[in-house]
């Protein structure tokens, strides 16, 4: 082979424009990491030191390390260095010589270096200059602000100037309603010396042009540089197949090579619950005239037909991912950075979260367009594990500059990740933007957020809606055409239709293209409005709600442990939310004895907040056909919309949606004010058919009424099985100390397929008894425990210090009814999770948690 690579990652030091002392730095990493890492700041999370370290963003930072080169590579013909990732406004010096004028963190940044290169006392530096002193002027000059609703300015000590929009950075750098307000610098991906000779294969991108079950036919794309004329033979082999290919060059530089390839039987991937995840690697060897091979790259990635099916019908249109042939209603979640700080996030955090959400039964993760284009092992993983990607592009939330010089910064990072991420076969859809094109509204002059448009005149906004077109209705869409072909792009979300009118933005009773509905939470609506507001595709909604106690004594002392101090309200970036978790507990839940009991509170109230939501959207397919709450995860300790804190702990909502996205779901609908509806949903390709039995049980186990059904729900459908009147159901019972538990088993089994409890009154009203709850050892192994209790304990939570989850957590336990449960111990051997000993376990219900009266 003719190539050689390494790896410039040691021997960095680090100090602030200006200074004399040099510091220790981590690469790939950042300044507020590596200062921390120095004892030169506080923990940036702990508290409120936030506020205490906007100092870092307004001060210019250097980087610099010395190397020697690997001699095969040094005697290369070609040599360049490649930053993977600068953040972001930097300029790159080899040994004296600048060679790099960065502006942007998501693209990469080239430079050839061969006669730069010594053998070795090689020194590099990097200058970053601080994002918010190289955008104020960028504001002045412009004349006018652009709409950024949550960049926190005024955290920053900037008042109103917002200069996010200006620097194509993760928009969540600069804050948001979940996230502290940490500007980072630094050089964030991996930097390389490439080397090499005659020719190198630069890309391999496999276009899927027709996939079907019988046959599948490809296309591979394969991009060669070369520093001469060059002639010879390109092969690509992968599982079930081998190509050959005469290849000539006449010049030197890039060439562009296809070549058509059909495999027969493909192992089709496919997303989770559908079967397997099946991923072809191929390889791609350039051989020269005497046979050896002289460049090569391989692909990995699974061959499926993924489409975003938009018809219309008689509702208004669909909108649903189609794979493989069949209509996927998509379960799942909304994924923000895992960390304020990228590069702190490790391979094992990212299989946490990704195989989290496979262990919820989970097919979908949206890469919300406010944080990053996501690491590549993020990527790989939901390959693995069958979990569909909607790719945002990192716009979020705010107006766009339309200067040349943006729109080809735009443009050009665009294609890089395009390029870069196409060859995934979880990738289900290209996203544009977060929010905007609902947030602006520009055609209709009575819809948008906080009076957007009403800040400028008439000439101003035409102006900033045509920047905006330029981006997401030419720019991105012509870029997904050209490098990703077939693939769908939706210009944002959410949005109805890109028809140039007022029926093109959204609103919570659209039927047709994605809602993000914030009526419950935001506007203080009631849970039930879940079941209202159903869309044909629910991409956003969400309720908040504080990690356990253990995660906030991360960030508090206990003389913090009260709801409006200010370190709670540091770490609470939504201006209403603790008063919104507060009124809503008011509402549905019993009072909680102290304010620990008000952290397992909340979660409780979210997890109800997103099952109501999450089986209202189930009950209502194929209308609906998209169910992604936010959020999955945080980016530090904090009250948040997230169901898995920052320490990777699930919340209870994460145990709730396990359950409510199963594949085969009981859902009880109580809404109707005289019935209780029971629904099968599932999302088997056959047929499913059993014993339904319901029950009203007391809360002291004792069965006052039963009813069985033969049911059946069809494939990949939602029915309504079983129907009853509500003074029925409840037979004279007391509506506060009684429950309706139903149970589903399938044709050839005795084991419980889906089961749901129905409560007759919130859980405010129901009279908790405090139950004696007795866990016992099973199977002969510590993972495994099974639970009997002597009256209804609701809500039963298991703790433990052991970094894992359970098999069920947060469950209502019945008498008569034991639950066995397993524990899974994080990372284990490897894997995401495997049984193990979880250690001490204390097992409450909700009765140790509230005020008695």
């Amino acid at each position: 082979m003719t190539e050689w690579k390494q790896a410039l990652h040691d021997h960095w030091k680090f100090k602030a424009a200006g200074q004399e002392r040099w510091l220790e730095a981590k690469v790939p990493g950042c300044v507020h990491a590596d200062l921390f890492r120095n004892g030169e700041i506080p923990d940036p999370f702990y508290g409120t030191n936030e506020r205490e370290l906007q100092w870092i963003d307004k001060t210019d930072w250097e980087y610099t390390a010395s190397f020697d080169v690997q001699p095969e590579l040094f005697r290369a013909q070609q040599i360049e260095i490649v930053f993977s990732g600068l953040d972001t406004y930097a300029d790159v010096y080899l040994n004296g010589a600048k060679i790099i004028a960065a502006d942007n963190m998501f693209r990469t940044w080239r430079a050839d270096v061969k006669a730069l290169l010594r053998p070795a006392d090689n020194t590099l530096y990097v200058h970053f200059r601080s994002p918010i002193q190289e955008d104020l002027p960028k504001l002045e000059k412009l004349g006018y602000a652009l709409p950024a609703t949550n960049d926190q300015s005024d955290v920053g000590g900037l008042g109103e100037n917002k200069v996010s929009v200006f620097a194509r950075k993760a928009p969540y750098h600069y804050g948001w309603d979940w996230g502290p307000r940490l500007v980072t610098s630094g050089i964030w991906r991996n930097v390389t010396l490439i080397g090499w000779n005659e020719v190198r294969m630069t890309d391999l991108f496999i276009e899927q042009q027709d996939i079907r079950s019988d046959l599948a036919r490809l296309s591979a794309h394969v991009e060669v540089e070369t520093s001469a004329a060059w002639e010879g033979e390109l092969l690509i082999a992968t599982e079930g197949g081998a190509w050959r290919q005469t290849v000539a060059f006449a010049q030197p530089g890039i060439h562009q090579v296809a070549v058509p390839l059909t495999i027969e039987q493909p192992r089709l991937w496919w997303s989770a619950g559908l079967g397997t995840p099946h991923r072809y690697t191929f390889e791609a060897v350039l051989m020269n005239g005497e046979g050896q091979a002289r460049a090569s790259r391989s692909a990995t990635t699974g061959l499926r037909s993924v489409k975003l099916v938009t018809k219309p019908d008689e509702h208004g249109a669909t909108f649903y991912i189609e794979l493989n042939g069949v209509p996927l209603f998509c379960k799942g979640a909304n994924h923000i950075p895992n960390d304020s700080f990228v590069t702190e996030v490790s391979d094992e955090r990212y299989r946490h979260e990704v195989a989290s959400a496979a262990e919820s039964n989970m097919n979908m993760l949206r890469v919300w367009g406010g944080g990053i284009y996501e690491q590549d092992v993020f990527y790989d993983l939901c390959d693995e594990y069958g979990i569909l990607v909607w790719q945002d592009f990192m716009f979020a939330c705010s107006m766009y500059p339309g200067d040349e010089h943006f729109l080809e910064n735009v443009r050009i990072e665009a294609e890089e990740n395009i390029k870069r991420l196409r060859n995934h076969p979880c990738i289900a859809l290209w996203c544009g933007n977060n929010e905007i094109d609902t947030a602006w509204s520009h055609y209709d002059e009575n819809a948008g957020w906080g009076g957007w448009k009403a800040e400028y005149t008439p000439e101003l906004r035409e102006k900033i809606w045509a920047d905006y077109e330029a981006i997401f209705h030419r720019i991105l869409p012509d870029a997904v055409s050209k490098l990703a072909p077939g693939a769908a792009y939706w210009p944002s979300s959410p949005m109805q239709q890109l028809s140039g009118d007022k029926d093109q933005h959204a609103h919570n009773r659209s039927a047709r293209g994605d809602i993000h509905y914030w009526g419950v939470w935001h506007n203080t609506e009631p849970f039930d409005n879940y079941n209202v507001c159903v869309g044909r595709f629910m991409s956003e909604y969400g309720f908040q709600s504080f990690p356990e106690e253990r995660t906030v004594r991360t960030f508090a002392e206990a003389q913090d442990m009260e709801l409006f101090s200010d370190v709670m309200l540091a770490h609470q970036k939504n201006m209403a939310g603790n008063r919104l978790i507060k009124e809503y507990m008011d509402i549905y839940m019993p009072q909680p004895k102290d304010f620990p009991s008000f952290l397992y509170m909340s979660q409780v109230l979210q997890a109800e907040a997103m099952k109501t939501a999450i089986e209202a959207h189930r009950r209502k397919r194929p209308f609906c056909m998209g169910s992604l709450y936010w959020q999955m995860n945080d980016c530090w300790p904090v009250a948040s919309w997230s169901s898995m804190d920052y320490y990777g702990r699930w919340k209870a909502t994460q145990y709730y949606a396990r359950r409510s996205f199963r594949d085969v779901l009981l859902s009880v609908d109580g809404t109707d004010r005289d019935r209780v509806d029971v629904y099968l949903v599932s999302d088997r390709l056959e047929p499913v058919q059993g014993t339904l039995l319901v029950e009203l049980i007391d809360f002291s186990g004792r069965r006052l009424k039963e009813w069985s059904a033969r049911v059946t729900a069809g494939a990949n459908r939602a029915h309504r099985v079983f129907s009853l009147r509500k003074e029925e159901a409840l037979s004279g019972a007391n509506p506060a100390q009684a429950l309706l538990y139903a149970r589903f088993v399938r044709d050839g089994s005795t084991a419980m397929a889906a089961a749901a409890e129905h409560y007759f009154v919130p859980a405010k009203a129901l009279k908790l008894p405090r139950p004696n709850i007795t866990m016992s050892a099973s199977g002969g192994s510590a993972a495994e425990f099974t639970l009997t209790t002597d009256t209804l304990a609701k809500q039963v939570w298991f703790n433990t210090e052991t970094a894992g989850i359970f098999s069920d957590n947060f469950f209502d336990l019945i008498p008569g009814k034991p639950v066995t449960v397993t524990f899974y111990a994080r990372n284990k051997d490897g894997q995401a999770f495997a049984p193990g000993d979880p250690g001490e376990v204390s097992v409450r219900s909700m009765a140790d948690f509230i005020i008695h009266s």
